[in-house]
């Protein structure tokens, strides 16, 4: 029978699977958003260019291109808006969400003398905002993302005039081709950067929400551990040496050196590790009159190692499916395919086009 801890920590994995698809979902739909702007942007861009004429100077082009700031300006605002509103909800979620694994993980017999002590999102979602992520607030963040696409804009404007471009080229130059889905315009590395800080975000807040809940279940839980997504994309230098490694609720190194630093989900961009608890002994809470199999579970032994592949190998096809879809649930089952050949190093699932182009001989053995 498996023990508290084992069961907290697949139910920690499975859940920081669920958290990588909503981080994928929230990216995209800000980017989306963001990218309604583009049409007006292009348009008053367009129009700036051609009244700058042959005889441009500096100052008129920045008098010009005076509209396109404002309405970048008014994208990234209302972006950022949309994002606070997502973070303000994926808190209370999330805030709830540990409270709800404890409660699978731990057996009833000890809920009833120790209860567990919720967060509020609220809570989460302030503690979260006041403090840097990669060394800025989420305001902070926002505002560079403003100013850098702002900044792109005008210097490829500049570039232009300089170089006696057309304001075909120039737009173009900016926007991108159709043909390469706009992916050669400079338009879109600030999306990338978007998602970017959005997925840090959300980590950076999840961060919180399991933090705040450990430290107002002290008398519950023993250690914070180190999760890691260990596959082919997990950083050597950050998340390898980190993995099942136990620190206190103050994150202090237990048995080891590695400092916490950012912790899991912020050490590094796109970060992907989390964290699990380790639940203290039925002895370490001194509670007494429980029933054999409850003293068992709750023994307050750390879960053995277990990797995101080792994890989903024991799932039963079903979970598997879900995870992976279920075309890819069955090149992993009967194409032998290894769970890492499925994501980039973002942690993002290749299309199934994709993945034909990269194994061709796993979708054989699939009979795909």
């Amino acid at each position: 029978m498996a023990t508290a801890n084992e069961i907290l920590q697949s139910v920690t994995i499975r859940h920081q699977l669920e958290l990588q698809r909503y981080n994928n979902h929230a990216a995209q739909k800000m980017v989306a958003l963001l990218n309604r702007s583009d049409a007006d942007l292009i348009a008053q861009l367009q129009i700036a260019i051609d009244r700058a004429g042959s005889n441009w100077s500096v100052d008129r082009l920045e008098s010009l291109l005076s509209q396109v700031r404002s309405l970048n300006a008014a994208a990234y605002t209302a972006t950022g808006q949309a994002l606070t509103t997502e973070l303000v909800q994926f808190s209370a979620y999330e805030a709830a969400k540990q409270i709800l694994m404890l409660t699978k993980a731990i057996p009833a017999e000890v809920l009833a003398k120790l209860p567990l002590v919720s967060v509020s999102g609220a809570q989460v979602h302030a503690a979260a905002m006041a403090r840097p992520f990669q060394g800025r607030l989420l305001s902070e963040w926002m505002q560079g993302l403003e100013s850098g696409r702002a900044q792109k804009i005008r210097d490829a404007v500049r570039i232009g005039f300089t170089e006696s471009q057309t304001t075909e080229q120039i737009i173009r130059r900016i926007k991108g081709t159709k043909a390469k889905r706009y992916a050669d315009g400079l338009l879109d590395k600030p999306r990338a950067d978007l998602e970017t800080v959005v997925r840090s975000a959300i980590s950076h807040t999840a961060a919180y929400a399991r933090n705040a809940t450990a430290q107002a279940n002290a008398d519950i839980i023993a250690s914070v551990d180190w999760l890691s997504t260990l596959d082919s994309h997990t950083t050597l230098q950050w998340c390898v040496p980190r993995d099942g490694k136990r620190y206190t609720l103050e994150h202090k190194p237990i048995g080891h050196n590695y400092p916490w630093l950012s912790g899991p989900g912020a050490i590094h961009w796109g970060c992907r590790s989390t964290s699990t608890f380790t639940l203290k002994s039925a002895e370490q809470m001194r509670l007494n009159g429980l029933s054999p199999g409850t003293r068992a579970s709750m023994n307050g032994q750390v879960a053995a190692d277990l990797t995101y592949a080792d994890w989903l190998k024991d799932q039963p096809a079903s979970v598997q499916d879900d995870v992976l879809g279920v075309l890819r649930g069955r090149l992993y089952r009967k194409g032998k395919l290894p769970v890492d050949r499925f994501t980039d190093n973002k942690g993002l699932l290749y299309s199934l086009d994709e993945l034909r182009q990269r194994d061709a001989e796993a979708f054989k053995l699939a009979g795909l």
